[in-house]
């Protein structure tokens, strides 16, 4: 998996996204069904104001590719919930538990630095031989200007 913190040039051209993690097949194989994909850290004081998961590949050998992105790992959901991430056809934002109706808004910042997790759900995903997508992540850090 490529992660990538965007300058500010990339950031103010990238539709205002700080961090863009790059997962493919090959990555959801080596986590396995129920395993966790460390995407980016909110530092402390921090906040996150969107997150969208864009389909750049189709899967292929699994039709039930599901994902859940969020920091509490006993069930990673805040930010995305249950994605059917093998049959989207457009970009997916905010439907998390932590959003509402998939309107951006500020989900109520972290005292200390806490890990973002990608969890993969799919009984067949070691049967993958193709799939590929980009998270988007904007994640607000007002602390490092202190």
């Amino acid at each position: 998996m490529a992660s990538t913190r965007l300058t500010l040039n990339e950031a103010a051209l990238g539709g205002g996204f700080t961090h863009v993690l790059d997962v493919d097949y090959v990555d959801l194989i080596a986590a396995g069904n129920g395993g966790q994909i460390n995407l980016a850290m909110i530092p402390a004081g921090g906040a996150v104001e969107m997150c969208t998961v864009h389909k750049v590949t189709a899967a292929a050998g699994s039709t039930s590719v599901v994902f859940d992105v969020g920091t509490t790992l006993a069930d990673p959901d805040e930010y995305i919930d249950a994605l059917d991430a093998d049959a989207m056809t457009t970009p997916v934002s905010n439907t998390g538990d932590a959003f509402t109706s998939g309107y951006t808004k500020v989900v109520t910042p972290k005292t200390s630095a806490t890990q973002i997790v990608l969890e993969v759900n799919d009984a067949a995903v070691a049967s993958l031989t193709a799939g590929r997508w980009l998270i988007g992540l904007r994640i607000l850090d007002l602390g490092r200007f202190a």
